[in-house]
């Protein structure tokens, strides 16, 4: 029986600072297994993480591609920068020297499709996300809201260079990292911290001047219901699911151009 697109399987693993889940999807984004999901390990080489992208794909069913996000940034599957898998204990902990140089200029795609034999796209965490929610048009501008602050920016569909927004001073010294990161969260509880999410959004609205803003990543649920209403027509809050459906759809939308 002749094999079609809507047949064909990715496997997509979407990368965090505390947890990594993976799902095996058809072209359509229909899951074919329960998502999978375990604490991101520390210390985190690649050759470790290779091996846990491995173990998860032997627990769920077979996939003919494999669509990975993580944090950093990423270029044509090498990785230029990770904030956190230098570190000896994961995010805001001591970087481990060994670990810098292990995964400085490490071209992760290669050495997955080496591990697993199929073809690979690896990408910014939120880079994925958001080939799992935007509509194609016009400039749509994503945000993840979880360990820090991820961003992706598509102009009529097509993905744009990635910029490290995480690192960028908004408050004094500050990085938007640091200040809606999932620690000032902790911190401030739910009400404070949505309300410095607004002032995020309000503060890059001209910078970027959007058609559509997604607010994803595990704490966009988060957001109380004083602030969505506040938060204007043009923004949307988005499961944390869809990066797992980003990377079934990022074959789609990239194909053999990967980013």
């Amino acid at each position: 029986m002749e094999t079609t697109a809507r047949d064909v399987l990715t496997l997509s693993v979407d990368c965090g600072g505390s947890g990594i889940k993976a799902g095996v999807l058809d072209a359509s984004g229909t899951a074919h297994a329960p998502a999978v999901r375990i604490e991101t390990p520390y210390p985190l080489s690649p050759e470790r993480l290779v091996r846990t992208v491995a173990d998860l794909a032997a627990s769920l069913p077979p996939a003919s591609r494999l669509s990975l996000g993580m944090p950093g940034m990423i270029r044509h599957g090498v990785v230029v920068a990770t904030p956190h898998y230098i570190n000896r204990a994961g995010p805001r902990s001591r970087p481990l020297p060994e670990l810098v140089a292990a995964w400085a200029d490490l071209d992760l795609a290669a050495a997955l499709e080496s591990e697993l034999g199929i073809p690979t796209i690896v990408v910014n965490d939120a880079e994925l996300h958001g080939a799992g929610v935007i509509a194609g048009a016009g400039l749509e501008l994503v945000l993840t809201l979880g360990t820090g602050l991820g961003s992706a920016h598509y102009d009529g569909g097509r993905l744009a260079p990635h910029l490290e927004l995480s690192h960028a001073p908004v408050r004094r010294a500050t990085t938007y990292d640091a200040y809606i990161g999932e620690p000032e969260r902790r911190r401030l509880g739910d009400a404070l911290w949505s309300r410095r999410v607004l002032r995020v959004v309000e503060g890059l609205a001209p910078v970027f001047r959007w058609d559509r803003l997604y607010l994803g990543g595990g704490n966009s649920g988060r957001i109380t219901a004083q602030v969505r209403d506040r938060l204007g027509p043009e923004v949307v809050v988005v499961p944390n699911s869809a990066a797992l459906v980003g990377g079934a759809r990022a074959w789609t939308l990239w194909g053999d151009d990967r980013p």
